[in-house]
Order: C-alpha cells, then structure tokens, then sequence
C-alpha cells in the first residue's frame, strides 16, 4: 500500500507540473503577440501621418483654392491646386492667357514657388482649354470650362540632395470671369508659405 501511495503522488506531480507549463508558455507567446502587434500598429501610424497631403486652402475674390502636397519622397513631389470658383457660371483662365490678358481681359492661372522650392518641370492641368469670344474683346479668350480647374506643378527642394531648410513660397494668381456678369478683380502672386526639408514639405 505504501509503495501505491508514494506512485500515485508522484504521477500527479508530474501531471500538475506538465499541465502549467504550457500555460507559461501561451502567456509569453500572446504577451509577445501583443508588443509585436503594438509595434506594426505604430509603425503603419507613423507611415500614414509621413504620407498624408499637407494641405492648405484660401478663398478670394471669388475663388476658393486649395494647395496640398502629393507625392513626396525625398526631396521631389508635386504641389496640386484646385481652383474652385465660389458661384456657378464662373471660368478661370488657360495657363497659356499672357500676363496682361487678351486685350487687357482675364488672367492666368499659375502656381509659382520660390525660395527653398524651384520647379521641377511644366505644370500640367487636368481640364481642356476653350477659346470663347466675350463682349468687347476682338480675339477669341482661352478659358478653362466653368468650375472647378486644378493645377499640378513638379516641385523639389534646393540644395545638394534637398539638403536645404527653411521655408518656401508658393505664388497664387488667378482670375474668375462669368461670360456675360464679366469678372472678379484678379489675384496676382499671393503668396502661401511652407516649411521644406529634403524629407518633408509642409504648411506651418
């Protein structure tokens, strides 16, 4: 009977042991889970707010404009205005108008930028230019249709590998006309600023 009892005791032992240990074992694994978890949570974070646009807007003189930076990586990205007219009816100009206009008649639409920011090539636009005629001008006028107009522009940072910081300009000009009201008083050159790295190009 006593060698029985001194079996059985040791089996249980045994049993008890063999049945935390893998409870041990599921507790460090699901505590490494969630750090690891944790970790790819933050880093998809950090990745989203390093890609989100910058983005900026303003309305004048008939004109709502939003300015936001797409695609930056390094020291090259695009900066897309969309030019969006505050009442139905309304046009902006072809980025091709002359400064002065046909007769003294519209403006063009333009991003520039200065500072640390230089252009990277021609700004395209994503709208098809008509030539209209308007009372008191000989010539036909490009226009873009009414509504809504936006421009991207190609834009990098200065400096031996973007390596410059500081700020930057981005140069506003634009005119809104309606056929047959005529047109609001031109914006010309507004300057919006922003922060540039070679890594980030933000609006303060």
């Amino acid at each position: 009977m006593a060698r029985t009892t001194t079996r059985t005791r040791t089996s249980t032992s045994t049993r008890t042991r063999a049945a935390f240990a893998p409870r041990g074992g599921r507790l460090a694994g699901a505590a490494l889970a969630l750090f690891v978890t944790a970790g790819l949570t933050s880093c998809s974070a950090a990745k989203a707010e390093q890609s989100a646009p910058a983005v900026t807007r303003f309305t004048q003189n008939g004109v709502t404009v939003t300015l936001a930076v797409a695609g930056w990586k390094d020291d090259k990205g695009s900066l897309k205005a969309t030019f969006t007219p505050t009442e139905a009816g309304y046009h902006l100009y072809s980025t091709d108008l002359p400064a002065d206009g046909v007769e003294g008649v519209g403006r063009p639409t333009s991003v520039t930028v200065a500072g640390g920011l230089s252009a990277d090539g021609p700004a395209s636009v994503d709208a098809e230019v008509l030539r209209i005629n308007l009372p008191g001008v000989e010539s036909k006028v490009p226009v873009y249709p009414d509504g809504p107009v936006t421009l991207t522009l190609p834009v990098r940072a200065e400096g031996e590998g973007g390596a410059s910081t500081g700020t930057a300009k981005a140069l506003i000009s634009y005119a809104s006309c309606n056929a047959e009201e005529g047109c609001n008083i031109p914006v010309l050159d507004r300057p919006v600023i922003l922060n540039v790295t070679g890594k980030t190009l933000t609006f303060p």
